[in-house]
């Protein structure tokens, strides 16, 4: 790859979880521009599955979201396969009120999309006084509420949702908080050396002992390392005792930086470097 901004314009395949016209897939085509191959897939883990075994070059996984938080599942899958980040894309959620071809706002009487795009437009489907119904993900509910005829009846996708199967927008911007964001992670088999501005994700244990975590995060602010994000796990089979993940602003072939792992490494029970990759730089459009 080039950057994580600008993308590689070779006919990668991509893999992404949910249908066309999901976020997942307006990330990948965001990340690596339109000559890529984005390839659905039904869950995370073929998603991951699929970078894995080779069937496709990389893939791209929401990891969060400003509003909703931690996919906790993807921090597991992360450890559960041997795979690098090697960027990260940050879309805004947008989401369109989408129904049929003549529908009318004002007659709907259910509304269907993914249990957390219904959560985001809430008040919004409060005050058109419908029933709602949460379906496995937002694009599909789209090829539902297509496939189901029924007027009386929209979805809750993106724009691109609708233009891929077809469907007029009733309604733009229906999310009740407009700064909605998720951040996406880039994944391949093959770690990348970025160039410029970098960021590092590592996930580490401890010995569950008085001031442990606080003496592993003093090796990053002993030498001014600025952790953007921190975040625990269960780890499996040790009840009570967790997994870190962090993530640090520098490339993991600073000296500094090297550093800071070395040092954090003494400590540590367990450290696993899941990859330095470019920083996504985001452009307001």
């Amino acid at each position: 790859m080039e950057s994580s901004n600008s993308g590689d314009k070779m006919n990668y395949k991509v893999a992404f979880q949910g249908e066309p016209g999901a976020y997942s897939e307006a990330a990948v085509l965001a990340h690596f521009g339109e000559n890529v191959k984005p390839i659905p897939n039904p869950s995370f883990e073929l998603a991951f599955a699929a970078v894995a075994d080779g069937s496709c070059d990389f893939g791209v996984l929401p990891i969060e979201n400003s509003l909703a938080g931690s996919i906790h599942r993807n921090y597991d899958l992360l450890l559960e396969h041997q795979l690098h980040i090697v960027g990260e894309q940050l879309v805004r959620v947008k989401h369109c009120l989408i129904g049929l071809p003549g529908a009318d706002k004002a007659r709907l009487k259910k509304v269907i999309s993914h249990p957390q795009a219904l959560a985001q437009c809430d008040h919004s489907l409060r005050a058109l006084g419908v029933e709602v119904e949460a379906v496995y993900d937002t694009a599909g509910s789209v090829r539902i509420m297509k496939d189901k005829g029924d007027p009386t009846l929209a979805a809750i996708a993106s724009a691109r949702a609708a233009q891929v199967y077809g469907m007029p927008i009733l309604q733009e911007g229906i999310e009740d908080n407009p700064a909605n964001y998720t951040r996406f992670l880039v994944l391949a088999r093959e770690a990348v050396n970025p160039q410029g501005a970098a960021k590092t994700t590592i996930v580490f244990t401890l010995k569950n002992m008085p001031g442990a975590l606080f003496k592993a995060l003093s090796v990053f602010a002993l030498r001014d390392i600025d952790l953007t994000k921190i975040e625990s796990r269960p780890l499996a089979g040790s009840p009570w005792e967790y997994l870190f993940y962090i993530d640090f602003a520098g490339n993991l072939n600073n000296p500094n930086c090297a550093r800071a792992l070395d040092h954090l490494g003494e400590m540590a029970t367990m450290l696993r470097v899941l990859g330095s990759y470019p920083r996504f730089v985001w452009e307001e459009k």
